[in-house]
Parts: structure tokens; C-alpha cells; sequence
């Protein structure tokens, strides 16, 4: 909850932090002049931006059992099925987390952790992943996931994504007025123009594609902490880093958009990535002490 409440906290700080900086540089005064309400913009890109980022957070597991097609382990079927659960039940306990959902869906080697709080999280795995992996591997792949939530990744991530979204409508709209106005000072017409209407679609998906990168740079930052916090929970790094090698010569099930920076792996392209390569999470937990 506490993590919560910084979110909101935040998000709320940016759009008091935007609304200074257009003061102190007089921005308000030409924009008000111009015809533009700069509280009612700092206001709409607060809910838009926060909004959507927040309200994808709190329908994060509903989404994904339902994207997945995530199987609920409510009762143990198998032997397999019963140690998947206490090996995510230990190291729960170890991470000192309240015990996550555990469940199973049918896909290529890859797992997720979701949800809105840490105490009530998601953890699944896909079968591919149990049919091509050890036990131990696994087991350092549930220790990555569990990290995950114990580092409130979930919140951290909508935060930033938030945050990102908050300035690209404000942005897009500001830069967007601007232009239409320099375009339209002779024209008496009241109302934002098609000047308007065609940069603002253009910076949305301009600076869209910009804060797409930074969300994901961010992500890989925290996939090499999970990392580490897998290998600190096993007390070992080896299973994790045998995990990865193993992951590496398979092809990883592709999750939906929603759930694929806080998996096991993924990600499409170098900026856009939400996961470093392995060879790079390899490096990393081999260097770490």
C-alpha cells in the first residue's frame, strides 16, 4: 500500500513540477494568453497519463490469467504440481512476501510474476519451461520471479510508466498549441485548429516511441536485479546462471504486452527490449561477489 500511495504521490509531484517550470518560464502566461488552460491540461495529462498506467496495475492478474490462459494451482494434481508450490511458498518466506497465487499455462519456457500489491501477487509458469528445465533451474527461475515482487517491480514499473505518459500528453499538447497558434496568428477562429490536431498526433507517437525506450531501459535494470535476487534466495548463482544458458539455446514463450517486463525473458529489438541479453545476465551474476 505504502507503494501505492508513492505512485500516486509522485506522479502528482511531476505534474506540480511541470506546472512551476511553465511558470517560472512564463510558458503560462503565453499559453493562458493564447487561450489555453494550463491547470485543465496539467489535470487531463494527470489522469490520462497516471490513469491508464494505474488502472492497468490494479487489473494486471485479472488480465493475465485471463491473456495467459494461467491455470490456478488451488488444488495440487501431481507431484509436479505440488512442488511448484512449495518451492514458491519457500522461497516466498524467504523473500518475506505473503505467499503469491501459483499457477501453470500452456507455452513455450517462460514465466511471470504479476499483480498490484506485493502481498497478493501472481506467480506462473509455463509448462515448456518445466518439461525443458531441472528442477533446480526451475527453482532459480521461481526465485527471479519471486524478486520481482519482492522488489515491488510491479508498482515501480506502472510509476514509470506513468510518469512517462504524463509528459508525453502534456508535451504533445503544449508543443501542439504552440505551432497552431503560430500558424493560425492572423485567424480570428476560436478553438485549437488543424495545426493542433496534426503535431499533437505526431509527438504522441514521437515521444511515445521516446518513453517506450526509457520504460524499457529501466526494465532491463530490473531483470538483472531479479537476477540477483534469484542466486541471493537459492544462496548459490549457479542455478540461475544455468537457468539463463538453458534459456538461452530455447525460444522463449512471447507473453502479452502487458506482462513481458516481468517475465523470465523477452523483448523485441535492443532500445525497445524490456530484458538484457543473457549473455549480458550471465556476466553479470558471474561478476557478482
Amino acid at each position: 500500500m505504502k507503494r501505492i500511495l508513492l505512485l500516486i504521490l509522485t506522479n502528482v509531484a511531476v505534474v506540480a513540477v511541470l506546472g512551476l517550470v511553465c511558470s517560472l518560464l512564463g510558458v503560462n502566461r503565453y499559453l493562458t494568453g493564447s487561450g489555453l488552460n494550463l491547470g485543465l491540461l496539467l489535470g487531463y495529462a494527470l489522469v490520462i497519463g497516471f490513469g491508464g498506467a494505474f488502472i492497468s496495475l490494479l487489473i494486471s492478474k485479472p488480465m493475465a490469467k485471463w491473456s495467459a490462459g494461467v491455470r490456478v494451482i488451488a488444488q495440487p494434481q501431481n507431484a509436479d504440481e505440488a512442488w511448484i508450490v512449495q518451492t514458491v511458498q519457500q522461497l516466498a518466506l524467504k523473500a518475506g512476501i505473503a505467499m503469491p497465487e501459483v499457477g501453470i499455462f500452456e507455452a513455450e519456457p517462460n514465466a511471470f510474476a504479476t499483480g498490484a500489491f506485493r502481498n497478493s501477487a501472481l506467480v506462473a509458469v509455463s509448462t515448456g519451461l518445466l518439461q525443458g528445465m531441472t528442477r533446480e533451474e526451475i527453482e532459480a527461475v521461481i526465485g527471479h520471479e519471486i524478486a520481482h515482487v519482492a522488489n515491488g517491480d510491479m508498482v515501480t514499473m506502472t510509476l514509470i510508466q506513468g510518469v512517462m505518459n504524463t509528459f508525453v500528453v502534456f508535451l504533445s499538447r503544449v508543443i501542439g498549441y504552440a505551432v497552431d497558434s503560430f500558424l493560425r496568428k492572423s485567424d480570428d477562429r476560436s478553438g485549437p485548429g488543424i495545426g493542433y490536431m496534426i503535431t499533437t498526433f505526431v509527438l504522441d507517437i514521437v515521444l511515445g516511441f521516446a518513453a517506450a525506450m526509457v520504460v524499457s531501459w529501466y526494465s532491463r535494470q530490473r531483470e538483472f536485479r531479479a537476477d540477483a535476487g534469484s542466486a541471493q534466495l537459492l544462496g548459490r548463482r549457479q542455478p540461475m546462471i544455468n537457468a539463463l544458458s538453458r534459456l538461452g539455446g530455447l525460444h522463449p514463450a512471447e507473453l502479452p504486452k502487458s506482462m513481458a517486463a516481468l517475465g523470465i525473458a523477452g523483448g523485441i529489438g535492443q532500445l525497445f527490449a524490456t530484458h538484457p541479453p543473457i549473455e549480458e545476465r550471465i556476466a553479470a551474476l558471474q561478476a557478482s561477489a
